[in-house]
């Protein structure tokens, strides 16, 4: 496997050295209000000048043949209490029991760093789900499993996230628990001190929370049978969803390099 890893690093490194010689003429013009194009190429992005992007070294693919499986977000949403940390928490544990690489990125943990300059209105939400679509991408796209924890409200913000990534590796995971129960849960105390007047802008109370009209999972308080499930349940029937769309397995090797293997 190394081997072949290696390999792939010399045929990248290779076609790379080209394609940026050739642009290192282009280096020399800027185009205003260009947000993306070719590497090599410089632009302004928002409101920062003369951004180049670069591209890495290492392919996705040998990282993932490295991992021995395939990087993809897992996009928890739903309203508050409807269990999306534990969930997540249950499934990231299984993962590791089976040697996956993971990494979980919870809404109230991002806040007390990378977000904790933003609130719960709007446009800070908003904010909090783009900054948190772009970490989760880099993660993804260097082949890790990425679980995110967020309520995001917003179907609007979800969709801009998933506009970003490339085909498969963004799954909406809808925690489709009605908010009675969600209610009858309040782990923190929050759905208490929203009925109070005690917190604004509360997801589900004054605050509209945007149900997914094409989420990848969905999970249901109940089972088929009506039978209330566990966190191991239900993070039981994503593990499946995973291992049978090949999300836990490095990506097939091409036919030359399996020849030469």
């Amino acid at each position: 496997m190394l081997a072949t890893a290696a390999r792939r690093i010399s045929q990248q490194c290779g076609r790379t050295l080209a394609p940026m010689a050739a642009a290192s003429g282009a280096l020399q013009q800027q185009v205003a209000g260009v947000t993306s194009g070719p590497a090599g190429a410089v632009y302004n992005v928002g409101k920062a000048t003369n951004i180049k992007f670069h591209d890495g070294m290492v392919p996705r693919d040998t990282k993932e043949e490295i991992l021995g499986q395939k990087g993809v977000v897992l996009w928890f949403t739903g309203l508050s209490g409807s269990g999306k940390s534990t969930v997540a928490c249950t499934l990231e544990h299984a993962l590791a029991q089976r040697g996956r690489m993971t990494v979980l990125l919870d809404g109230d943990n991002v806040r007390h760093g990378l977000n904790k300059n933003l609130g719960f209105t709007a446009q800070d939400r908003e904010e909090n789900i783009r900054r948190i679509g772009e970490v989760s991408k880099l993660f993804a796209e260097s082949g890790v499993i990425t679980l995110t924890s967020f309520i995001s409200p917003y179907r609007k913000d979800r969709e801009s996230v998933r506009a970003r990534m490339a085909d498969g590796d963004f799954l909406e995971c809808y925690m489709r628990i009605p908010i009675e129960l969600c209610e009858q849960r309040d782990p923190k105390g929050l759905y208490k001190a929203a009925r109070a007047g005690k917190i604004k802008n509360f997801t589900g109370i004054d605050d509209p929370y945007e149900e997914p009209d094409k989420a990848e999972i969905v999970v249901d308080a109940r089972d088929a049978a009506g039978n209330m499930q566990s966190a191991e349940d239900m993070a039981a029937t994503i593990m499946q969803y995973l291992e049978e769309r090949g999300y836990l397995s490095a990506p097939a090797a091409s036919g030359t390099e399996a020849a030469t293997a």
